[in-house]
């Protein structure tokens, strides 16, 4: 295992956007996160309410934003702002649904890089491989390939993500061969930095060491 990223000044700002569908649990699971947060030298604030949203200027002195928001709908100036903010050097970040299976309207999804599609039904073990050809990038740096025991994302994703590790589903009644799909990735938008990991769905997925440390330094890279 790699060591952990550390940010080298305090004082930074990080804002915890979670609510919608309640099957994500997004208070219980971003609780999870927030002392980590704070011991990297954040000040975190939480909110259950998207007008948060509407504070261009909040949004702008934000340094990371964490969205665990499954589903919702947000307006056309939420979106907006949002993707502003990003642009001019706010990080954002997330997993799961709580960030790609939200706000599907806006061109939300054109700031994540990727939007869920569907997973098969339950929960099932599969495995998550990061690139060897980027294993160099500080999110999986160290990390071999591990095991989950939990539901498996079906993604689209922007071709311009640099896409971190996948996960592949084997052939069913719709594809006669093994799909590669995306798992992790990072993208950038003007100054901003975006984090996504499928992985998620329930708190003991971050009691895998690996899923717990990438979630961890996907946080801090895509902070200002």
């Amino acid at each position: 295992m790699g060591a952990r990223i550390t940010l080298t000044s305090d004082n930074r700002q990080a804002l915890v956007v979670r609510g919608g569908w309640d099957g994500h649990q997004p208070v219980t699971i971003s609780d999870l996160f927030v002392p980590f947060l704070r011991e990297q030298g954040f000040t975190v604030e939480t909110t259950e309410d998207l007008a948060v949203y509407d504070d261009a200027e909040r949004l702008a002195a934000t340094d990371l934003i964490v969205q665990c928001w499954t589903m919702g709908t947000i307006t056309r100036e939420q979106s907006t702002n949002l993707a502003a903010a990003v642009r001019a050097g706010t990080g954002l970040a997330g997993w799961h649904g709580g960030i790609i299976d939200s706000f599907h309207d806006h061109g939300y999804h054109l700031l994540t890089g990727g939007k869920f599609v569907m997973h098969p039904p339950g929960f099932h073990d599969h495995t998550v491989r990061p690139l060897p050809e980027r294993a160099d990038h500080p999110v999986i740096a160290g990390l071999d390939d591990f095991d989950v025991h939990t539901e498996q994302y079906w993604v689209l994703t922007d071709p311009h993500v640099d896409v971190l590790a996948t996960t592949t589903f084997p052939p069913d009644e719709l594809h006669d061969r093994p799909a590669v799909m995306p798992a992790v990735w990072t993208r950038t938008s003007g100054a901003g930095r975006v984090f996504v990991s499928t992985v998620g769905h329930k708190p003991d997925d971050f009691d895998v060491r690996e899923v717990r440390t990438l979630t961890e330094r996907g946080l801090l890279w895509a902070s200002r």
